[in-house]
């Protein structure tokens, strides 16, 4: 349990805060910053959690501020952390971008939801959809609403009861986010698949919904063997709907659903995986002149598949200037502010292997070589596609009513935030030989 939450700017001045047990002084926020810089100074590793004259600092970062918990007690660290992350997100709801102008700007409503999230320090309703429904951001209805909605008491804290559609859908969008790290010799030296169940449901009632997948566990658990290909998958998370003691008895995801968008359960798999696109870059410099590029990319991954909206982003001398581009294929745009150029193909068919020449001036006071620790980083998108091979068996629902649903699922496979690849060369070295 947190006995004091507090949001603070940068340089760890409270901005506001909220005292549940009153068994923390508020000057112990005033010390945190100093304990953090002096814990920098001190080259210690800085961890979300640690400890000052018997009071335990829990605190995440968010854009240009620090949410921090404070308790006296031996406390629970993981869950309130995990509060922190769940009062950004519910924050981020309500206005958008979570930062210190937001934060002044929305005193009370932000005091009535640190009240009705978390009660003498223990966290309560945190589903912002719930939340929404009596702590709004117009003041006339705060007098409409007297009592709070039946689903904050209720066992189903996530959804209120009542709900109906004219027609009862259900869109369920598998996404694996690919991180990939390839060395200079085209090795990979760090992959994985950072994956995620988001659904959508539109159903009436308080239907109960059965996810089956392709899980390599679940298999060997039940004794029955898989139809084609199974995955194994680590650090499953779920949210808080999922029947967690089903799932571990027999492994079948059982849950009854929040009302609209969100994420029913994320997982990792750490199988080493080859680039899906591969691209590579050929330079040649002729120094206090010009320097040009040669840029190749490669759709590595089945021919009936297509990647949208590929983006090579390719580092180029910071003080280079007339670009001038080539491609076989897409758009090129020079971004001086970032020191590179965006080759960008709307679509690249699997098996396909594309072109493109770029020419830059050189001031003749410049060395013209390509800084050698920016790599080529790549954004795309692969609908219809799973590289891990995860597959939706099955989506039941049940409802005692006996109303008809309609499930929609969908794959996609799209770039991680670190997709990158350093695979810039010398000309001479260079494995890039065909001309545009």
């Amino acid at each position: 349990m947190a006995s004091l939450v507090a949001i603070l700017d940068m340089k760890g001045k409270s901005l506001i805060q909220r005292n549940y047990r009153d068994d923390v002084p508020p000057s112990c926020v005033d010390k945190f910053l100093p304990l953090i810089l002096e814990m920098e100074e001190d080259n210690v590793p800085l961890t979300p959690c640690f400890t000052d004259e018997g009071i335990n600092y829990m605190h995440i970062r968010h854009n240009n501020l620090y949410l921090l918990a404070l308790s006296k007690r031996n406390s629970n660290a993981a869950e309130i952390i995990l509060y922190l992350h769940k009062l950004v997100a519910v924050l981020t709801e309500y206005f958008k971008e979570v930062e210190e102008e937001s934060i002044r700007d929305n005193f009370v409503i932000i005091y009535e939801l640190l009240d009705e999230m978390m009660d003498f320090g223990h966290p309560q309703t945190t589903e912002s959809k719930i939340l929404q429904e009596y702590i709004t951001q117009e003041s006339h209805k705060l007098e409409v609403q007297v009592r709070p909605p039946m689903a904050v008491t209720n066992a189903v804290s996530w959804r209120s009861e009542g709900i109906r559609y004219r027609k009862n859908e259900v869109f369920l969008d598998v996404v694996e986010s690919v991180n990939m790290l390839v060395n200079a010799q085209g090795n990979v030296v760090r992959s994985e698949i950072l994956g995620a169940v988001k659904m959508k449901c539109y159903l009436s009632g308080m239907p109960e919904l059965r996810l089956g997948l392709n899980d390599k566990v679940m298999f060997e658990t039940t004794g029955r063997a898989a139809r084609g290909k199974s995955i194994e998958m680590e650090d499953v998370k779920f949210h808080q709907c999922v029947r967690l003691s089903r799932f571990e008895n027999d492994r079948t995801i059982s849950f009854i659903p929040p009302d609209g968008e969100f994420t029913l359960m994320s997982y990792r798999l750490s199988t080493p995986v080859k680039p899906l696109i591969w691209a590579e870059a050929s330079v040649e410099t002729y120094r206090g002149s010009r320097i040009e590029f040669m840029v190749k990319v490669r759709g590595q991954f089945k021919r009936r598949s297509t990647a949208n909206n590929v983006k090579i982003f390719v580092p180029v001398p910071e003080d280079a200037d007339s670009p001038k581009f080539r491609a076989a294929a897409g758009s090129v745009v020079y971004m001086p502010e970032k020191s590179c150029f965006c080759w960008t193909i709307k679509n690249l068919k699997g098996g396909a292997e594309l072109l493109m020449r770029a020419h830059f001036g050189l001031p003749s006071v410049t060395s013209g070589e390509v800084d050698g620790k920016k790599p080529l980083s790549i954004q795309f998108e692969i609908p219809y596609f799973t590289l891990s091979g995860i597959n939706v068996r099955y989506l039941k629902i049940v409802d005692k009513t006996g109303y008809t649903a309609l499930p929609w699922v969908r794959y996609i496979t799209e770039s991680g935030q670190d997709y990158v690849l350093r695979t810039i060369h010398d000309a001479k070295s260079s494995s890039i030989i065909a001309p545009l």
